[in-house]
Parts: structure tokens; sequence; C-alpha cells
């Protein structure tokens, strides 16, 4: 130390003494084009159906979807992803519902791009679990394994009629092998070049996936581990990086967000093409239990948790507080 100098002469505290010295010297900053807002759709309904485990969260009407899009859209939220839930009667073994013209997905595509246009980026679950009896992602071989190869058959199809339907994005979630390339090529056939495939790279088989079950009235039997990614490998997630961009992914994806925050800055470091997490029912329940019984402050704690995503590298966050977010965004809070 010397005679004109004090310790310690480094004093990083001095870019955080006030909120505006704070905000000037962030190095990550959250905008309300960053998220995405993930919705459900239920037939039969008359009124909105609160999910039990996900307080705030409903199983929309098709009106009352239409409401929530025009709602993200003038928060200024970039995009919608749409999961439909058809009646029980109505699941098969094919999980044929999900293909037809008058499902309630294609349904409800066709709805909000009526009610918002090209004003918000109308995105679309590309899986067959939601119209399976038994709840799976894909097609059952006869000895009860997902087979891979047929279930591409229905993607394809899938992608066809939500693709005329008008969705600007597909999701192709369901983690087969080859399922990228498959539904680049059904949309390339029927003449939609235009719609984007955003591909759930890292899919993990997570415990978080809880609520959701609930939120798509899942029939499943069993668990997805032959095909969903073991929470355990990180290196696996790379090498389906490399296939999904090989066979034409426009963007790709992390999910669960939170748990994996490792795993999406790795394939954020990777890629020059736009990177997504979902932030998935679980981390949502687990933030509005927690500030409801008092424990946590919960519009800190979801800013926080939406900051590490897209501090981790996400470019386009998925999550159930989007609209909610991106107004208290848009007010500086």
């Amino acid at each position: 130390m010397t005679a004109y100098g004090s310790f310690p002469g480094a004093r990083p505290r001095r870019l955080r003494t006030t909120p505006a010295m704070r905000r000037m010297v962030a190095e990550t900053r959250l905008h309300p084009s960053d998220l995405i807002l993930p919705a459900f759709v239920r037939e039969g309904i008359a009124e909105p159906v609160p999910i039990q485990a996900m307080p705030g969260v409903v199983q929309h009407t098709r009106d009352t979807l239409r409401k929530a899009a025009v709602e993200a859209c003038e928060a200024g939220v970039a995009g919608i992803m749409l999961f439909g839930v058809p009646e029980d009667a109505k699941k098969d073994a094919l999980g044929t519902a999900g293909t037809d013209p008058e499902g309630i997905l294609q349904v409800a595509i066709r709805d909000v791009r009526a009610e918002v246009g090209d004003d918000l980026v109308v995105m679309s679950d590309l899986c067959l679990d939601e119209y399976t009896d038994h709840g799976h992602c894909g097609v059952l071989a006869a000895d009860g394994r997902v087979d891979n190869d047929a279930t591409l058959e229905r993607y394809a199809e899938m992608a066809q009629v939500q693709a005329d339907a008008g969705v600007h994005v597909v999701g192709p979630s369901g983690m087969m092998d080859g399922q990228i390339g498959v539904v680049r090529d059904a949309l390339d056939t029927i003449g939609k070049e235009d719609v984007s495939v955003l591909a759930y790279t890292a899919k993990y088989s997570s415990a978080f996936y809880g609520p959701f079950r609930e939120a798509v009235g899942s029939s499943l039997r069993g668990d997805r581990k032959t095909y969903q990614q073991d929470p355990a490998n990180a290196r696996e997630s790379l090498r389906e990086l490399a296939l999904d961009l090989e066979e034409g992914a426009d963007m790709v994806m992390v999910k669960p967000a939170g748990p994996y925050l490792d795993i999406l800055a790795e394939v954020a470091a990777s890629v020059d093409v736009p990177v997504a997490a979902y932030q998935i029912s679980g981390e949502y329940a687990m933030v509005e239990a927690a500030a409801e019984k008092g424990w946590i402050d919960r519009e800190a704690a979801i800013a926080e948790t939406l900051l590490g995503i897209r501090r981790a590298g996400a470019r386009m966050i998925l999550t159930y507080w989007a609209t909610e977010a991106a107004r208290r965004l848009s007010a500086g809070r």
C-alpha cells in the first residue's frame, strides 16, 4: 500500500451503489420480446378450467384463448406456443385427433391467427402424447415400445395439418430420432417452406413435468425414459444438437430450463441459430407454491429465474409468466 493509496484499490461495489448505476452496467437484460407464452386449449368446455397444480394457469376455451393471445400480443410477448387437449373419447392408439384438420389444436391455430395475424408468432406443439390413449409421444409397437419410425410418419402428417391451419412455427417435441428431417421434408413437400421448425433438441426425462400432465389431461402409462434424455448426460445433448441442425432445425431448445442451465449455456455457445429454453410446469409450480406460503418474494423470484435463463444463453424463454412478466418489464419493474 502506498502513501497516497488505500486498500482495497479495486472496489467493484462502486458499480452497485444505486438502482440507476446497476441498470447502466447490467450485463444481461430481459425484454418482453424474449418471452413466449405456452397455452392450453381444451375441447368441449364452456369455461376455462383452472389447473390445480399450476395456480393462475388454465385450460382455455377457444374464446378465452383468443383473448389470452391478444393480451400477450399487447404486452409485447413474442409468441404463443399452443397445446391442444382433446376430449377423452377422441383419444386412440394412433393419436388421430392430432392429425384431424378439425382437431382442437388445428382449430385453435386458426382461431389465434384470425385474431392476431402476424403480430404474434403462433407456434404449435407437434407431438402425439395429448392425443393417444396410452399417453406416449408416439405409436406403440406390439411389444409396447414406442416405434420411432412409425411415429415419424405420424409427425409428418401433424406438421402438414398444423401448417395448413396457419402456424408460423412447429415444435416437434417427442424426441424421436430423425424427427426434424422428416418434419422439414413434410412441410417442404406441401409448399410450406416458410414454416419454421423449433427443435426440442435437449428434452430431458424430468420430474418437473408433473403439473403438465394435469394441464394436458395426460393418459400416460409408464414413463418416457427410453426416448427423452437421461438427466445424467450432458455430451449427449451436443450430439442431438448436431443432428437437429443437420436435419434443418431453424431454432433449438433446451427443456427444462432451470435444472439444465449448464446444458443451455453449452448449446448457446455452440450454435449460430436462435436458442430457446422452456421454463416448465414444475419450475412454475415451485415458485408459486413457495410464494403462496410466504417463503419467497414472488415477483422477485420470477424475475430472477427468467434472468438466469437469459444469462445462460436463451434468446427465447417459454414461460407461463410471459404476459405478466412482459407487462412488468414494459413498466420498468
